[in-house]
């Protein structure tokens, strides 16, 4: 069985660690606090996706009478929100293993305190759309989390899932060598192996859906440019709020994981972390990284393959 649950006290028993507050429910499984600094950083970065994909929050051809919609880690619920108010006859659901989620909601609107890696309460053939972002560093096993998303899918309804590299890249060589910034993405991606989770997921989610049996898959690649540095407009600015979002988040991604698995010393990580502010403030680097965003479709159930 599943460990969804009602917001009760016992989750709200927040951790404390480096002055920053991390979530109670499943202790230690996600690697970011869930203070109100980390929460605004999440707003950003659902304002940055959202100008990615021109102002969508998906991109799936879910069909307007989807009646039941699911999002995963939903964080702050702004996806969960703005969807409710786009299906205004669906239930759409988001889970997060803190309740950080605000009070008041649109009627149709729900959240619940539970931890996707593990077995699902939902029955399945019970959603027509789940919609999973920035899940990177969070998951062990892949197979068995798209395995439970498959299952609990309707014939027909879709799976869209959307996350980003870590690593840094500049078609004009304006990234400095060496750089704190790729010492900073390194180390992350060491510390998110030795804790059997990886940020290097992105490109695999074509992949990964179509092993679950998934049909009718489709990615799509973006550059998300860091700065103002870029000419188009629309890029412009998305560099201008995904700066704010790396300055706002990247100390709260890096903290736990530094000093819990690869035991540095709070002060070597903040002698890591200005370091990389110092590089993304610089005006002259003009970086990005890439965003993924796979979809797939359960097949009908007069598609779906027999069993041997």
């Amino acid at each position: 069985p599943s460990d969804a649950m009602s917001i009760v006290s016992g989750i709200n028993n927040y951790r404390f660690e480096n002055g920053r507050r991390y979530h109670a429910y499943s202790e230690g499984h996600y690697y970011a606090p869930n203070d109100e600094r980390q929460n605004a950083q999440l707003d950003i970065f659902h304002h940055v996706y959202t100008l990615a994909l021109d102002g969508e929050l998906f991109l799936a051809p879910v069909t307007a009478d989807a009646d039941r919609i699911l999002d995963l880690g939903t964080g702050t619920g702004l996806w969960v929100m703005e969807m409710a108010e786009k299906f205004p006859n669906a239930k759409v659901i988001g889970n997060d293993l803190s309740p950080i989620q605000p009070t008041w909601v649109p009627p149709n609107a729900e959240f619940e305190v539970d931890d996707y890696t593990r077995d699902w309460v939902h029955p399945s053939n019970s959603f027509d759309f789940i919609h999973a972002r920035a899940l990177y560093a969070t998951v062990e096993d892949w197979s068995k989390l798209y395995s439970e998303v498959f299952r609990t899918i309707k014939p027909g309804g879709w799976f869209e899932h959307l996350e980003t590299t870590i690593e840094l890249l500049s078609d004009d060589g304006t990234i400095p060598e060496p750089s704190r910034v790729h010492e900073w993405t390194y180390v992350l991606d060491i510390a998110g192996s030795a804790a059997g989770k990886s940020w290097k997921i992105s490109e695999k989610l074509k992949e990964w859906m179509i092993d679950a049996g998934f049909q009718n898959v489709r990615e799509v690649v973006y550059k998300l440019p860091v700065g103002n540095w870029p000419k188009d407009e629309k890029y412009k600015a998305i560099g201008q709020f995904n700066l704010l979002n790396v300055l706002e988040g990247a100390e709260g991604w890096t903290y736990a994981l530094l000093t819990r698995v690869l035991k540095w010393s709070p002060e070597k990580v903040q002698e890591l972390m200005e370091g990389v502010r110092q590089e993304f403030l610089n005006k002259k680097m003009h970086s990005y990284y890439l965003m993924y965003v796979a979809y797939g479709q359960k097949p009908h159930a007069h598609n779906m393959p027999r069993l041997p």
